[in-house]
């Protein structure tokens, strides 16, 4: 497992030519956003940029120089040109931090020549998605937490939030147990504006609580991005031979079983765990992103960040 992110320059981090593919991508809100600053985002706000959106009837007080003469000329009436407001992104990224998290295996990929863990990926993600979002003057917090909410971080777009974000992410220790829909309840409820939630975990919780929690933020009119973190091995099952198994959120349970006897049955259940996910974030408009920890993380987070640039 590799060492937590330490509190340092992000983009030295990165290995290889993945600081420069991050930098050069940006992340874009599909829906329409509130925030405190003009930015690159649609507001649901009406103002006087570059996109023109209606046009209204002229009010007493309102400025002149944004009557449209052309309607003027043609119905003798006088009104007033409203343009699409751009303005900045309030995101808070929520970081799953249970035992389960703690899974490495085999067939995971490596950072500086050690493999990592699901909540090792978990981190890097993490603070690539917080580094970019402030790079383009986006507001992001950060939320960890396992059967409960263990570290809230508000939003904010100074410079200096990407050190605390990574500095909460260098203190965030692997918990036990999990209880992602409860908390996941307590977060819709703490942020109060509307923005964009990238929740990354393992999702190791019953669905229908999930969905549920998943509903909440709808209902919060938030915009909702699921990275579902899975490491390879539990995605294909690929053991063989008498294997003994660890319970990693309830203590120290052990199980030895033959896998060629429960590989059926368990690759079904996950397939059927995943399609719930998938249909209730396509139900909600949310974006459902599967990534197993086999992919290195920064290729994992430039084809997220390509493909949701092209939509």
């Amino acid at each position: 497992m590799a060492d937590p992110l330490p509190s340092q320059d992000y983009m030295r981090l990165l290995p290889g030519g993945a600081a420069g593919m991050v930098a050069r991508l940006e992340f874009l809100a599909r829906a329409k956003k509130q925030g405190p600053i003009s930015g690159r985002h649609t507001s649901p706000n009406k103002g006087f940029s570059v996109v023109f959106a209606e046009h209204r009837q002229y009010m007493p007080g309102d400025d002149l120089k944004n009557l449209d003469w052309r309607v003027f000329a043609k119905a003798d009436k006088y009104y007033i040109k409203q343009y699409v407001e751009e303005t900045n992104l309030r995101a808070t990224v929520v970081l799953d931090c249970s035992g389960s998290m703690k899974y490495c295996g085999t067939l995971a990929s490596s950072v500086e020549g050690q493999m990592v863990s699901k909540f090792a990926y978990g981190q890097y993600l993490a603070a690539g998605l917080s580094y970019l979002m402030v790079k383009q003057q986006d507001a992001v917090g950060l939320v960890t937490f396992d059967d409960r909410v263990r570290d809230f971080i508000k939003p904010a777009s100074r410079p200096s939030q990407v050190r605390l974000l990574l500095e909460s992410l260098h203190r965030a220790k692997l918990g036990k147990d999990t209880r992602l829909g409860g908390v996941l309840h307590e977060v819709a409820e703490r942020i109060p504006q509307r923005g964009l939630v990238v929740i990354i975990s393992d999702c190791f919780d019953a669905p229908e609580d999930i969905v549920k929690a998943f509903h909440h933020f709808k209902y919060r009119n938030h915009e909702l991005v699921l990275i579902h973190l899975m490491a390879e091995e539990e995605l294909t099952f690929p053991f063989a031979g008498s294997q003994e198994f660890q319970d990693l959120e309830g203590g120290a349970a052990r199980l030895k079983v033959d896998p060629r006897a429960v590989r059926s049955a368990y690759l079904e259940r996950v397939r059927q765990h995943v399609a719930q996910l998938e249909a209730a974030c396509g139900q909600l408009n949310a974006d459902y992103v599967p990534v197993s920890t086999r992919q290195p993380y920064h290729e994992a987070l430039a084809e997220f960040l390509g493909r949701r640039r092209r939509k």
